[in-house]
């Protein structure tokens, strides 16, 4: 016999769609809580990005709860933009973890009712320290905001929690006030594409953003003749370096020319024995492609795709050569 659901427990199941009208609702709420603090930006905004840029330390983010998940992440994105900044838990600093922040410092500290008790009570220490302190806070009359320098308003009208209390549209429009002052605060810092780079060198963006001076064959692993060497040098040289090539440089090392596997392979099907007569000057591709250490490594193999070739040469500003990089040093870049 088939058991058949009984009238109570079919009532009970829910319709899926009734989950959606949840979410729909809290994106909708979450979405308009961050367009709602538009309006809200005034000069104090202003004023904490010039304060957060003068800042000859770091920038000491701290809150409790949910808001200090929210002050951890503002943390990561600000030391990722160019401004160094930590997290500092409130109820820890006052069991010896004060001793992360110093004079020059900035504090950001974050919470909704601006009343939390680690916060106010680690206020004190912050004033005896003479460290500036920017708040945002969801009550402009609240103790932390009336004890701050600079005051930003992340209010809300209410959480998107059915029963009005877990941290969900207050966390997520300070989320994206802290963005919003981390980005600010990096375009008037002047951080720029390569100073991006340098601060995330692991990780595939990192890879992505490497440049050819990272990636280049330098100093002794550069392979380089001068014009007049003969061609058993040549073979010599192309040999021990390994790399399929040999830059032709004349005085000073500056680039005149390329010989390449191809180039040696031709020239003895074409002359045989006579090949190794030549010199390095007869037997060069002149005016080879070349590029700048600086450049992105993504450019360095958009180069080589268009000209049909495995490898570039690195030259200075007066064609000096200074390396070279090949499309097997790309591989690791994970660009393919």
């Amino acid at each position: 016999m088939t058991n058949q659901p009984t009238e109570s427990s079919a009532a009970s199941l829910e319709p899926v769609e009734r989950f959606r009208d949840t979410a729909r609702k809290v994106l909708k709420m979450e979405a308009e809580a961050i367009l709602n603090l538009i309006p809200r930006l005034d000069e104090s905004f202003d004023r904490a990005v010039e304060l957060l840029a003068g800042c000859q330390g770091r920038v000491v983010t701290t809150g409790m709860g949910k808001s200090g998940i929210v002050c951890r992440k503002v943390a990561a994105t600000l030391a990722s933009s160019g401004t160094p900044s930590l997290f500092l838990h409130p109820a820890e600093a006052v069991h010896g973890d004060l001793g992360m922040m110093a004079p020059g410092d900035v504090v950001l500290a974050l919470s909704n009712s601006g009343e939390t008790a680690e916060l106010v009570r680690l206020l004190e220490m912050v004033k005896r320290l003479g460290i500036p302190l920017i708040s945002m806070v969801g009550n402009l009359e609240s103790m932390l905001a009336r004890n701050s320098d600079l005051v930003l308003d992340v209010g809300v009208d209410q959480e998107a929690c059915p029963m009005g209390l877990v941290p969900t549209t207050s966390t997520t429009a300070a989320l994206a006030l802290g963005d919003a002052l981390a980005m600010a605060l990096s375009e008037k810092k002047g951080f720029r594409l390569e100073d991006f780079a340098r601060l995330h060198p692991g990780g595939k963006l990192g890879k992505k953003l490497a440049r050819v001076g990272e990636l280049m064959h330098g100093g002794d692993q550069l392979p380089k003749v001068t014009v007049n060497a003969p061609m058993e040098e040549v073979v010599y040289e192309m040999s021990h370096k390994g790399l399929g090539m040999t830059s032709v440089v004349e005085q000073e090392d500056r680039l005149v020319g390329v010989i390449s596997d191809g180039d040696l392979r031709r020239l003895l099907q074409r002359e045989r024995g006579k090949a190794l007569e030549r010199t390095a000057g007869q037997c060069m591709t002149s005016d080879p492609v070349t590029i700048k250490q600086d450049t992105l490594a993504t450019s360095a193999l958009n180069l080589m795709e268009q000209r049909s070739i495995t490898s570039l040469m690195v030259v200075d500003d007066v064609n000096r050569v200074i390396g070279v990089v090949h499309l097997h040093d790309l591989w690791g870049t994970e660009m393919f």
